[in-house]
């Protein structure tokens, strides 16, 4: 197998709607929809949940005093051109202040938020108060190719200089207050081209997003060449790079790593096709080796013509290093939605190990994921324990037991193109469903298309129950421990009591998981008696219930007073190694397993 060439990247953070009262909820959750963001009451710890969101780049809308944004986040000022949006709402909802982040969006945000609930967005930096335009925020389908420029470009207009337009210029512009210039000698200039144009200091420079590229490769083809033909193809056609609005390939290479980094690369969106529907667009160069290999007779040239649509045309015809094709198309206007483009998206499976229950124990990349999905699919008591979070996304719940349906469904979703949470208590590489999407994603199943097999899956880790019992008892898994399910719906009794054996034998502080059911009475019973045959009878265990939940409670015995009547199945079930110990911390008797430091210092 060939090695993965880089980590995924972090998921990125919708914006976070902080509020501190409760009379703000109902207009930081009509904030929330409107910009696809989180609504989070804070009462207690406000600016460190105001300074972690900025550390992390999440841009901030706060429905409260600017003072609070503004102590919160000057500690963490580093220039503008790294700041995220931060945002003041005023509690009456009558003002939209953009504080920080006018280049990064913050702008644009507070008239989008201002627009949904009714408010006035008072903007306050120079050249939108002045011109009403953002020279740096051009709107959706153009790209500025120098935005490093804008700042000594505005400088110079505020001071009384006026700007020549070359090209011809789009509404958006003609629409501003902005200072224009009949003299082509104007010092400075701003151009609307379709080729590549040299920007500078006192030339700004747009370009129409409106090329769209379709790309074939080989399996594992070399990122970097496949970058390179695509933009010596462009450059050969004296097309900028910035144009680019989308990448069309055929479905089956989905996953390729080339993919991704050539999407990175060009800021542009990926669509995704059938060998089908590519097969049904007429191409100049069709090649029966393509044709006898993934089922189409073209992917670059095919995939480019389906993603300009109508009226679009094709203005470089396939060209070809030896891992991959390339053809570029031109739509007939701009893309100012990649929404509204032809082709599916490669749908996003995130696995989210939500912890134990509560929402304290859930991490920040779980509680990003579920805010990212449109989709989850989970048990009811999973959903349930995520309702804080569960605004506006739809909700497919299946009953215990229906695993494989609810794995099944959750890929299926993805595969159509959109973002899901598949909900799993605990960890999501625990006893939980991480392991059977892999599983079921291997298997070559009829009508397992390969917009199923390509999806995107990304595991996120959460507290396992072993390890919430274990600190909320002290600390009875710090030494070697191991995790044994005695359940044996899918492993069968004989192998479970080996495993058993083995992690007795091997003096291993043991997590027992799935001890006891209704059905299942005597499991548990047995697994603590092959357990005592190999430690002391004072050995400490651990009984821990609805951890991290309302009604959790923890109870620490000795292996020989250890009663399985006392284990239900909301339980997990800790039995310490021999050299496992009690001891009276906190106004109570807690349990912890000896790491052996002290031994070490004495010799």
């Amino acid at each position: 197998m060939p090695e993965t060439p880089e980590f995924p990247p972090p998921l990125s953070a919708p914006p976070l709607v902080l509020f501190i009262h409760a009379h703000a909820a109902d207009m930081a959750h009509r904030i929330a929809r409107a910009t696809g963001g989180e609504a989070r009451q804070q009462r207690t710890n406000v600016m460190a949940a105001l300074r972690h969101a900025h550390r992390t780049g999440r841009a901030i809308i706060g429905i409260c005093a600017t003072g609070i944004l503004i102590r919160a986040v000057a500690p963490l000022l580093r220039g503008k051109q790294h700041e995220p949006p931060v945002i003041a709402v005023s509690p009456d909802g009558a003002f939209v202040v953009p504080l920080l982040g006018g280049h990064h969006g913050a702008n644009a945000l507070a008239r989008h938020i201002a627009e949904h609930i009714g408010a006035r967005a008072v903007v306050t930096t120079a050249s939108d108060a002045r011109f009403g335009i953002a020279l740096d925020e051009p709107p959706p389908g153009w790209m500025l190719a120098n935005p490093e420029d804008v700042k000594p470009f505005m400088a110079a207009l505020l001071e009384g200089a006026r700007a020549h337009v070359q090209g011809r210029a789009p509404d958006w512009l003609k629409d501003s207050a902005l200072p224009l210039s009949d003299d082509p000698h104007s010092p400075l200039r701003i151009s609307f081209s379709e080729t590549l144009v040299e920007p500078g200091e006192h030339h700004l420079v747009y370009y129409p997003r409106d090329l769209v590229i379709g790309v074939g490769m080989a399996r594992d083809a070399n990122p970097l060449d496949v970058i390179a033909l695509v933009e010596a193809a462009l450059a050969r056609a004296d097309l900028p790079s910035e144009r680019v609005a989308a990448i069309g390939t055929i479905a089956v290479k989905a996953d390729e790593p080339a993919l991704a980094a050539l999407s990175r690369q060009l800021a542009a969106p990926v669509r995704l096709f059938s060998a089908e529907e590519l097969a049904t667009v007429a191409v100049p160069n069709p090649s029966p080796i393509v044709q006898a290999e993934v089922g189409t007779p073209s992917v670059a040239e095919a995939a480019a013509l389906l993603l300009a649509g109508p009226g679009g045309r094709l203005l470089v015809e396939k060209e070809k290093n030896t891992l991959a094709t390339v053809a570029v198309a031109r739509r007939p206007a701009p893309v100012a939605d990649a929404d509204l483009l032809p082709g599916r998206r490669r749908g996003r499976l995130f696995v989210v190990g939500l912890g134990p229950g509560g929402a304290d124990m859930r991490t920040g990349q779980a509680r990003e994921a579920l805010l990212r999905a449109r989709h989850w699919v989970g048990y009811d008591l999973y959903l349930e324990l995520a309702k804080d979070l569960s605004a506006g996304k739809r909700l497919h719940a299946f009953a215990l037991g229906e695993e494989e349906a609810r794995v099944r469904h959750a890929i299926r979703l993805a595969a159509a193109g959109d973002d899901v949470a598949l909900l799993c208590s605990g960890d999501a590489a625990i006893y939980a469903m991480a392991s059977p999407v892999f599983e079921l994603l291997a298997r070559e199943e009829e009508g397992w298309d390969d917009f199923a097999r390509r999806v995107e899956v990304r595991v996120i880790p959460g507290v396992s129950a072993f390890q919430a019992a274990s600190a909320g008892a002290g600390a009875l898994i710090g030494h070697d421990f191991c995790a044994v399910s005695l359940s044996d719906l899918l492993t069968p009794w004989q192998v479970i009591e080996k495993r058993l054996d083995a992690a007795a034998r091997g003096d291993f502080v043991v997590a027992l998981y799935n001890p006891r059911s209704r059905r299942r009475t005597e499991h548990l019973a047995r697994a603590l008696e092959i357990l005592r045959a190999h430690r002391p009878a004072e050995t400490p265990v651990v009984i821990a219930s609805n951890v991290g939940r309302p009604r959790e409670r923890i109870h620490i015995t000795t292996l020989d007073k250890a009663d399985p009547e006392r284990v239900d199945m909301l339980s997990i079930v800790l039995v310490g190694a021999a050299s496992s110990r009690f001891v009276r911390a906190n106004g109570r008797t807690m349990a912890y397993t000896p790491r052996g430091y002290s031994g070490k210092e004495r010799s």
